[in-house]
Order: structure tokens, then sequence, then C-alpha cells
């Protein structure tokens, strides 16, 4: 006689820790932030959080021919912020825009920049403009 096979149990998943639900809320806000500061200075948000195997696109946003790939940091200072981009993240963050260019050939012919924001606690964001290229 065969056995039945057990039903599998629900595996519980544990709360996020407080920090990570904290760092997850001030990124939320930091980036809403920086979108804001991008449309003020004419830009148009194509996307946000925009997601891919290779990682997250903060913001992805457009200014007449140019589209810009924005990687947003908040720390305390905006020094802080401007130097927490690795070359790691930009790694993702350039693997990432190939992606989107990949799904969105119309994009192809763009002029594509990787653009920072740095923002820190009662300061207006600094953007910085191509931050960083494509080359390894």
């Amino acid at each position: 006689m065969a056995r039945r096979a057990e039903p599998v149990k629900p595996v519980k998943k544990s709360a996020p820790r407080p920090e990570r639900i904290k760092a997850f809320r001030l990124g939320l806000s930091a980036e809403s932030r920086a979108a804001m500061f991008l449309i003020a200075k004419a830009y148009r948000i194509v996307a946000r959080r925009w997601k891919t195997p290779f990682g997250e696109i903060d913001i992805v946003a457009r200014r007449r021919r140019t589209l810009v790939f924005v990687e947003v940091k908040a720390r305390a200072t905006a020094d802080d912020a401007a130097e927490a981009v690795t070359a790691r993240g930009k790694a993702r963050i350039v693997g990432a825009a190939q992606f989107w260019l990949a799904s969105h050939p119309d994009d192809v012919n763009a002029e594509i920049r990787f653009d920072v924001i740095a923002i820190a606690p009662g300061k207006m964001p600094r953007h910085i403009a191509n931050a960083f290229d494509a080359s390894p």
C-alpha cells in the first residue's frame, strides 16, 4: 500500500527587523523627494523602483532626448550620500540599465546618463548629473 504524502506545512515568515523597516521607509521617502526634485527641474519620471534580475533602478527619468537612470542615496550628510555609490552599485545600475534598453527598444537611440541624487535631512537634494559612466 502506498503512503500518502504529508501535507506541506507553510513556513512561518518572521517579521522584518525594525531597522530594515526604518531603512525601507527612509528609502521610499528619499526616492519621493528625489522624484519631486527632478519634476521641478523639468524631468519626466518614466519609472520608479524598476526591478530587473540585475537589481533595481530607483528612478528612470527623461528630459528632452536624454534618458537618465538615477540612483538615490540618503545619508546624514549629502557628502556621505554621494560617496555611498560603490563600484558594485554602479555595475548593478549599468546592468539594470542595459536590461531596460533591451526591453524598451524605443530608448536605444536616446542619450543615456547615470545620475546620483544625494538626500540629507533638512537639506535640498543634491543632483549629481553624469555621476558615472557605463565603462568598467
